[in-house]
């Protein structure tokens, strides 16, 4: 009995950890974005929290889903002042590797009131946090990155 609850607790560790790096595309095939996250909580609460479904909303053929209502509002008033850059793929990605990859909707950075998505996960056998590498030189990348973003937009 003792070995099997000791199988279940490794388990239920290792589905925990890979919940807690999950990588998700920026629009799903259910073209809801950022895997349910709430986009105005980033600027507001300064944390990722996921949406629900009493209050979404479409734009652009994408649907985004909120923590409440008054998230929603904004959103709905001005939707470029929440909408993630690089259409929501890692930035350092863009900047980097001129490619688009997806990204863990918990990891993020706000410059200059824009929003910036990450992936932070798995990677060859170990977690890789692009963040981590965006901020030591996230001048140069951010160069980078807009000038990366003007071909890979165009790529589909």
């Amino acid at each position: 009995m003792k070995m099997i609850n000791n199988f279940l607790a490794t388990l239920a560790f290792a589905i925990i950890s890979v919940g807690a790096y999950s990588q998700v595309d920026p629009v799903g095939k259910d073209n809801v974005a950022i895997g349910w996250y709430d986009v105005v909580a980033y600027f507001t609460d300064g944390k990722a929290l996921k949406g629900s479904k009493e209050f979404n909303h479409e734009y652009n053929q994408v649907v985004y889903y909120f923590a409440n209502a008054a998230h929603k509002s904004a959103f709905v008033k001005s939707p470029n002042s929440y909408l993630p850059q690089y259409d929501g793929y890692c930035a350092w990605a863009v900047a980097e590797k001129k490619s688009k990859f997806p990204i863990n909707p918990e990891t993020f950075a706000i410059n200059n009131g824009k929003l910036y998505l990450f992936f932070n996960g798995p990677f060859n056998g170990n977690t890789f946090n692009t963040l981590e590498l965006w901020k030591k030189d996230e001048t140069n990348l951010l160069n980078k990155a807009e000038a990366n973003w003007v071909e890979l937009k165009a790529k589909k």
